[in-house]
């Protein structure tokens, strides 16, 4: 996997692309001169966590006939405010899905997720105490 990021402006805008061509924009904070034209690199992260976990969770469902009409994630993380550097220390991702779907099925996908397909879990999970919820909205 390659990546490139190239600056965009002077101060903290970057452009970022993958494989797939397609550019990310990320940025400062205002605090510290950057312009809010793109996600803070922690942020992105945890964007790619739930990401990660959506698309094994959406691929085992879709192989357990199971129909998704919607499907969301919220993420929170918590980091130490006052650590140098601070990773996340617990991060909890609320999964909102909507449709006739079996409840079991849908948390047995998002175990499945969490303890074996998702690498972004894998990556985070040494530092990071991870937790999840569901809620399905018929």
């Amino acid at each position: 996997m390659k990546v490139e990021l190239n600056r965009v402006d002077n101060d903290f805008h970057f452009e970022a692309t993958g494989v797939s061509n397609v550019p990310i924009h990320i940025d400062g904070a205002l605090d510290i001169g950057g312009h809010n034209a793109g996600a803070r690199p922690m942020e992105m992260l945890l964007m790619g966590l739930a990401g990660c976990s959506a698309i094994d969770v959406i691929l085992i469902l879709k192989k357990q006939r199971q129909v998704i009409e919607d499907f969301r994630i919220t993420v929170e993380g918590q980091r130490p405010a006052d650590a140098i550097p601070n990773p996340f220390q617990a991060i909890h991702l609320h999964y909102i899905l909507k449709g006739n779907l079996d409840e079991e099925k849908a948390r047995r996908a998002i175990d499945l997720s969490m303890d074996k397909y998702c690498s972004a879990t894998a990556q985070l999970r040494p530092t990071a105490a991870i937790t999840y919820s569901l809620t399905i909205e018929k």
